[in-house]
């Protein structure tokens, strides 16, 4: 089992192209940990920005009666990745993971890959 601390430095050393991670609970919009980041990437507003994402998201699928669960988000900007991954383990209720790339320098189905085991290893 990983902790918050463990998780983030997997998510910037053991990614390709990671630029800043985060672990975020969505019931609040806080982040329990970040890192990476920097003046053009604040991943404390990132964080609450994308909390929003995840409620309106999960509200839509309740309007539309879909009994399925999140497993990620993917955003594409011009020249990143962001990738939203929900926290589904018996501790992780409420958690997600948040991870932006460098599109060039990034392998997006590895990345999604490595973010699953990740989360399956995240112990809070």
């Amino acid at each position: 089992m990983a902790t918050v601390e463990v998780a983030l430095k997997e998510m910037m050393a053991g990614i390709e192209g990671a630029l800043g991670a985060a672990v975020v609970d969505y019931t609040s919009g806080m982040a329990l940990g970040t890192l990476g980041g920097g003046k053009d990437l604040d991943l404390t507003v990132a964080a609450a920005g994308n909390t929003d994402v995840i409620r309106a998201k999960v509200r839509t699928m309740e309007l539309l009666g879909l009994k399925s669960q999140i497993e990620d988000i993917l955003i594409t900007l011009g020249g990143q990745y962001h990738l939203i991954r929900l926290v589904t383990g018996r501790n992780g209720n409420g958690l997600f993971l948040y991870l932006v790339m460098d599109k060039e320098r990034s392998n997006l189905a590895m990345a999604r890959h490595q973010l699953k085991r990740i989360e399956e290893q995240l112990e809070v």
